[in-house]
């Protein structure tokens, strides 16, 4: 996870006044937002901030912010344990923000899906015909040479001085 510290790229950082506003102005797929809710609510939040590439939740108690991206949520301790629903984060360790730990949100579990739009179109049915044999190479014939110009005859048996 490698990420830019501190404020937003143009130097401002503007506070959220709630969890809805910060995920939807950062749009969060919003099949995150049930479980990125219970993470901020097992933790206990007391301020969201805008730090451009991400939102950073700073804790009411001891430990680090948490740092919530599109697709993941980083600044867990080792062995800190958060449950959502009811089986623990599987917590994996940062690579730009060692010694913490992130965890991917559940959309890049998900397929990916297609249109749902359906066709007015019917397609087209190709017929499917069977494999036509290779055609075999014709062997070249000689029509022979003409004896006053030394062309060579075409297959009708003239040259260029006919």
């Amino acid at each position: 996870m490698n990420e830019t510290q501190g404020p937003t790229p143009t130097g401002t950082s503007r506070p959220y006044r709630n969890l809805s506003d910060a995920l939807r102005a950062h749009r969060i797929d919003p099949a995150n937002h049930e479980f990125i809710t219970a993470i901020v609510d097992a933790v206990g939040i007391s301020t969201l901030i805008d730090r451009g590439r991400y939102i950073e939740a700073i804790r009411r108690g001891d430990g680090a912010p948490l740092h919530i991206g599109r697709t993941y949520t980083n600044g867990f301790a080792e062995d800190e344990t958060i449950v959502v629903g009811s089986a623990p984060l599987r917590l994996q360790p940062s690579e730009g923000r060692a010694p913490y730990f992130y965890a991917v949100h559940p959309s890049e579990f998900l397929p990916v899906t297609t249109s749902t739009k359906k066709s007015t179109r019917t397609p087209r049915a190709t017929p499917v015909s069977p494999a036509k044999p290779k055609a075999k190479p014709v062997a070249e014939r000689d029509y022979g040479v003409c004896d006053v110009c030394f062309m060579v005859r075409n297959a009708s048996g003239g040259c260029g001085c006919d």
